[in-house]
Parts: structure tokens; sequence; C-alpha cells
């Protein structure tokens, strides 16, 4: 269901707007370098429409933030599921009204929107700044550097049974399968457009023990399911003991809470999702869609999504914990982030995509 954040807005002439823009800048305040002339343009729309996979509270961080500096711009944020977005975009578009703004886990289908013409370009001083595997063709833009991992009950998965690895958690489910048959959860790659990029990711990673991993999930009856918040709560009640390839940033937002829920980053590999961001070809408010971009990926709005909304900085010149710099120091080349680019798209084709999911099924559900 789809939830609207529309804070109250205030009404600010654009002289106002330039002495908060002139007084951020004499404080030598850390926030996005755009233009005055784009900031001039954004205040005069006064209105940003943005379509998002990101929870309401997690978001909120960055529209309160964002409307400090541009208290003119009215935000209209909807949460969604990643295949909800994805088809409600589309739809919209055809009828010549939509967000001004995507942003969405969902690489794979953010890809295929900026590839079929969905999206235009947006070039600054903070783009720049991006990964080169981060910005394709200066449409589609990474915004965060999520890991993916495994959660588990800390109460009752005994140490010695935590796997450190992919191969480890094969060979726990394959050894151990009468304890954990029922107890291991997933992402349900027929309804969840993330959890579907994940897996066919881990193909492409994993290789031949991609085929092992899940013979071992099928071995145990894996529960799958269609979104993050189900497989949580369920691995803390203890309904499930164990949670393969779920986010490590919704996980320790968790875990913040909960002392029961665990998280171990696989040493051979982790894989690295980033939330894509594009504007609109058709926004009916390009010039504050591109402020907000120029936000997100300043250094102010990085460290507002390490700090505060919990998803993991990408620039590299942001520190801490939740930073892709922070866990370069951890797991170094075993960090796996994911290009943004046509490479997301290979099982995006219907045939490739029936061929997967009948090997998942098979696997996992024995048809």
């Amino acid at each position: 269901m789809n939830t609207i954040f529309k804070p109250t807005r205030r009404r600010f002439g654009l002289a106002a707007g330039a002495a908060l823009l002139a007084c951020a800048l004499g404080s030598g305040a850390s926030f996005a370098q755009s233009t005055p002339e784009l900031v001039a343009a954004a205040n005069k729309e006064g209105k940003l429409v943005i379509y998002g996979v990101t929870d309401n509270e997690q978001a909120n961080h960055l529209i309160r933030d964002f409307r400090t500096l541009y208290p003119a711009i009215q935000v209209e944020y909807s949460n969604m599921s990643t295949t909800e977005l994805y088809n409600r975009f589309i739809s919209e578009s055809a009828a010549g009204a939509s967000a001004d703004v995507t942003w969405s886990s969902s690489m794979d289908l953010q890809v295929k929107l900026v590839n079929d013409g969905y999206a235009q370009p947006h070039k600054s001083a903070e783009t720049a700044r991006l990964p080169e595997w981060a910005n394709w063709k200066n449409e589609a833009f990474g915004t965060t550097y999520e890991p993916i991992g495994i959660v588990y009950n800390k109460r009752l998965v005994p140490a010695a049974d935590v796997p450190q690895s992919h191969a480890d958690l094969i060979r726990l489910l394959t050894t151990q399968a009468d304890k954990y048959r029922g107890k291991v959860t997933t992402y349900d790659p027929e309804k969840s457009g993330v959890g579907f990029m994940l897996v066919t990711q881990d193909k492409q990673v994993n290789g031949a023990g991609f085929n092992d991993l899940i013979k071992a999930l099928g071995g145990v009856q894996a529960k799958v399911q269609g979104a993050t918040g189900t497989m949580m709560e369920r691995i803390a009640s203890g309904e499930n003991l164990i949670g393969y390839n779920l986010n490590a940033a919704y996980a320790l937002t968790r875990a913040q809470k909960d002392p029961a829920i665990g998280i171990v980053l696989p040493k051979d590999y982790t894989l690295v999702l980033s939330r894509v961001m594009f504007i609109a070809k058709n926004a009916r408010h390009p010039n504050a869609a591109k402020l907000w971009l120029d936000f997100v990926l300043s250094k102010r709005g990085q460290e507002v999504i390490a700090s505060k909304a919990d998803l993991y900085a990408i620039r590299p010149d942001v520190e801490g914990d939740t930073t892709a710099s922070g866990l370069r120091k951890q797991l170094g080349d075993a960090l796996r982030p994911v290009p943004i680019g046509t490479g997301l798209l290979t099982y995006l084709d219907q045939a490739k995509r029936l061929d997967f999911l009948r090997q998942w099924n098979a696997a996992l559900k024995g048809r």
C-alpha cells in the first residue's frame, strides 16, 4: 500500500531561498554543489514528486534535511514495493503523468526503465563523485552501498553453526538438514523484484556453486517471502532461524532494537546493491528533481544516509561503519557491488527469466 509524505508547505520567495543558500555557503555547510540558477528554478517549481521503495521513516530523514535547505519545495513521497513502483511508473507515464524521480533497490528494473527511454540526463559536481560503476550514462545513479548478508537468530542458532561464507551455509544446510528444515527463509524471486535481481546476481558471481546453494535451500524446504519485513519478523520470533540474501542495512536497523538479530557479511563474497535513482524524462518538476538528486549525492546527504537513514553511504569521502569506505576496511576484495548498466538486463529477457525461475522452483519447490 502506498504511503504519502506531504510536509506542510512553507512559502518562501526566491530572495529568502537565495539568502538561505548564501548563509549555508558562508558557514561552510557541505550540501549539494548546485548552481544558484538551478536552486532558483527549483524554488519556482515549488514541488517534487518521488516514488521510492525506501521506508518512510528512513526516507523522511533525507526529506526533512532537504527541506531545511530548500523550504520552498514541497515534497510528495510515495513508498511502495519494487514491482509496484515499476508497473505504476510505466502506466502513469503512458497516461502522460508520472513521478519526477524514481528511487528503487531493484536495480535491474530501474536500468530497464532508463534503457527504454524514461529518464533524462543530469550532470553535476555531485554526480561526478560517484564510482564509475554507479553512474550509467548520467541518467541512472547509485545512491547507496548496501551489503547483502545472512541474518540469523542469535538466541537459537549456536555460534558454531553461524555460516561465514556461502560454502559454510551450503555445508550447514546439507549436514544439518533435519535441524534447519523449514527454518530458513529468503526472497521469493517471483514476487520480489529485488529478490529476483539478487539471486540472479548470485548465479553470475557464484558460478557452479549456485546450483549447490539452491539445492541446499531446497533440501531444507526454505520458506520464500515477498518482503524483507516479513522475513525479519519471522527470524526475530524464531519461526525461522536463518535468512539468506537479506539487506544488511535493514537488518542493522532491526538489530539495534532487537538483540536477537545477528548479521553476517559472507567472507567469500558479499553482494552490494545500490538504490538507483533517475529523473523522469517527462518530469513536471525537473529542476527540483535535479536539486534533490544533487542533495542525495552530496556529502551532507550521504552523511544523513549513513548516520540517520541506515542505508550505507556510497561516496568514498564519507567515513564510518555504514559507508562504502567502512565496508572496504572490513571486507576488502570480498565486496561485489552490482554495476549499473545493461548487464542487469540479462535475466529480464522473458525466456531467460522463465528458464531461471523453472530452475529455482525445481530446486526449492520440487516443481
